[in-house]
């Protein structure tokens, strides 16, 4: 009888374990280069979060507040605004009051915002730099994605540094949705 509750005992163990490894795979963010070519690359990540269509979008055009200011002009992310319209720019405002156009607005719709976003050395670079943040429903919350295309001649060649870069910025902006707030650092 006890070595039969026992092995019972263990056979739970080992289901609830298992259950807990397959919650943890399906709750953790993916982030892929999808392609890379010598004149391109496409960027992708996506995560499951318990959260609405409009939290989605609050984060994104709070971009000043999750945006790593390491990978700003002048080391201040609160000097970036985002303009959360179609044509709007997410701008940078410089210590001469001059203001750098990192990206602009193409659209925007309930569950994706695109930008055309030559973002750092992309810019004057690329000749296509989409940068999309979309949502889609999926159980009690979104899917949020965060697809970057890149098209320019030898572009190709900065896929795994921009990766790096816009995987730490996909954390930040996860971050903000999630809490509502700037990441500690």
């Amino acid at each position: 009888m006890i070595r039969n509750a026992k092995i019972a005992m263990g056979v739970l163990l080992c289901v609830a374990f298992v259950m807990l490894v397959v919650l943890m795979a399906t709750a953790t963010a993916r982030a892929e280069v999808i392609s890379r070519s010598a004149d391109g690359f496409i960027l992708r990540f996506a995560v499951p979060l318990e959260t609405t269509a409009e939290d989605v979008a609050t984060s994104i055009a709070a971009v000043p507040a999750w945006w790593d200011p390491a990978h700003t002009y002048t080391g201040d992310a609160s000097n970036l605004s985002l303009a959360f319209e179609p044509g709007g720019c997410w701008c940078e405002t410089m210590a001469d009051g001059a203001e750098f156009r990192h990206a602009e607005i193409v659209s925007i719709t309930p569950d994706k915002v695109v930008m055309n976003a030559p973002l750092g050395p992309l810019n004057g670079k690329a000749t296509r730099a989409e940068l999309t943040f979309s949502s889609t429903p999926e159980n009690r919350g979104r899917v949020v994605t965060m697809e970057f295309v890149v098209e320019g001649p030898g572009l190709g060649a900065f896929a795994d540094p921009v990766h790096g870069v816009m995987n730490g910025a996909f954390d930040r902006y996860v971050h903000h949705i999630e809490y509502g707030e700037a990441p500690q650092p």
